[in-house]
Formats: C-alpha cells, structure tokens, sequence
C-alpha cells in the first residue's frame, strides 16, 4: 500500500474517532487503536481467513467482565489491543468502478472500531450483530 493512501485513510480514521461515543474514545486510552496494513500470516492462520480483506478488524484480550478472575493466578499475559486492517476496510467500501467511497468507508471503520470494542466490553457477536455492528 502506498504511502498517500495510508495518509488518506488515517486522515479519515482521525475524523472518526472525533465522532465515537465518549465510552469508547475512554476505553481507547486502556485498549490501544493499531492500524496495519493487513492482517499477518499468523493472524491469519489461527483464524482460518485465507483471504486479508476478509478481516477489517480484531480485539485481542480479556473483555472488561473477565478481568478480574482472569488476573487471579493467572500468568502474565500481553495488554489488550484492537487492530483494524486497512486493505479490508478499503475493499469494503470498493465502488463497482475499483475506486473507494469515503463516506461508505467511514462508515465501515466507525462499525468495525465499535465492533471490536464491544468485544472488548464483553459483547458477543450476536448482541454485536443485533445492535448494527456485526
């Protein structure tokens, strides 16, 4: 991916996370945003995706209503993270004509955000799907 659309899709990611609600720009500060590319190869594997662009996003972690059982005797484990993965966002919001549509891709980035962050406030796919953000 070249640098200009790198550029182009964090400048439209800035203006989304300016439009989130309170609670997850909050939960942001604990759970830190990474933006790559496209998922590993690891990634990929464990989640048996052959395809990059079929994963937009991933919360990787304990969700919030686990945390404190888990700590107890458990061993160390690496902080929480939510990761979105540009190229699928960007197919996602591919026009017939190969170009992207800013507004669709908005969109997707805000659902995908909100999406993994309701992982991590302990929501399940289900519940995630009801509310609009599966």
């Amino acid at each position: 991916m070249d640098r200009g659309t790198r550029d182009w899709f964090d400048a439209l990611l800035e203006e989304v996370i300016e439009t989130l609600p309170d609670m997850v720009r909050n939960a942001m500060k604990e759970v830190a945003l990474y933006v790559e590319d496209h998922p590993s190869r690891k990634v990929m594997e464990e989640l048996n995706i052959s395809d990059p662009r079929d994963l937009w996003g991933l919360f990787t972690g304990v969700p919030l209503h686990e945390k404190e059982s888990h700590w107890l005797g458990g061993p160390p484990r690496l902080p929480d993270r939510v990761t979105i993965y540009r190229e699928g966002l960007l197919w996602s919001a591919a026009t017939p004509d190969g170009t992207i549509d800013p507004e669709k891709l908005k969109e997707q980035i805000r659902k995908t955000i909100l999406h993994e962050y309701g992982h991590y406030f302990g929501m399940t796919e289900e519940e995630l799907e009801r509310l609009g953000y599966g």
